[in-house]
């Protein structure tokens, strides 16, 4: 167990042990799934713009446009995942990254608007059934946690005109912005020209529609700051 202790950490884990109880059955069966993910990896490399380390691929996983993605060192991309790539900057994620099964990045609709692009820090983990809507651009920082079911729009549509459908009026791109040391909590929903401030923590459920401050917990639809991880009082108040 030692030994894998330290290839995981020489893979970029700083720090990461296995729990002592895993059997050595338990063991064997999770490095075979690795086996083949990083396999499946190796065949993907060669289509990627850029990939600096090993890719864990799981199955029936679909990526469009690969020629548009940059990947970083240790990236598992998990099973049933959705990756649409094709946009102006592409996608660019960093080291051990992980996107887990479900999750769906689409970063255009349609090709008479492309959207604008994603990007990725280091040590971020996207849990599953997570939506990123990539219109205008969208960025995450590094240490991001996504709980399942996080969904990120970075695109909104014109309704002022009662005459015009709303399919054909304007849309507005402000794009999408989620800062170091975030959490997102299970089911929240970011909207377009949204700011999440370093070391904030999103409420479980919450609709967040107006950019949140450094360092602050948010709740509600639509979401309030409830409280300051500084230690300031209740911000409301």
């Amino acid at each position: 167990m030692q030994v894998i202790n330290k290839l995981i950490q020489k893979l970029g884990k700083d720090g990461y042990t296995l729990d002592p109880s895993l059997s050595k059955l338990d063991i064997f069966i999770i490095l075979t799934g690795k086996f083949f993910a990083v396999l499946r990896g190796f065949y993907l490399k060669i289509w990627l713009k850029k990939s600096a380390g090993l890719i864990f691929l799981g199955r029936r996983t679909r990526i469009k446009h690969c020629n548009k993605i940059r990947l970083g060192k240790t990236v598992t991309i998990g099973d049933n995942v959705e990756i649409n790539a094709l946009s102006k900057k592409g996608i660019q994620m960093g080291n051990n990254v992980s996107v887990h099964r479900n999750t769906i990045i689409e970063c255009t609709g349609v090709i008479r608007e492309l959207g604008e692009g994603l990007q990725i820090g280091n040590n971020v983990g996207i849990a599953q059934n997570c939506f990123i809507q990539v219109r205008g651009n969208v960025s995450i920082g590094s240490n991001v946690m996504f709980g399942p079911g996080v969904s990120i729009f970075s695109e909104n549509h014109g309704f002022e005109k009662t005459d015009v459908p709303m399919i054909e009026q304007l849309t507005m791109r402000k794009g999408v912005v989620i800062e170091d040391d975030v959490w997102l909590g299970t089911r929240c929903v970011i909207l377009d020209g949204v700011t999440i401030g370093r070391g904030s923590i999103v409420a479980a459920g919450a609709i967040v529609n107006a950019s949140v401050p450094p360092y602050s917990i948010v709740a509600g639809v639509p979401a309030k700051v409830i409280k300051s991880r500084l230690g300031q009082p209740d911000i409301n108040h």
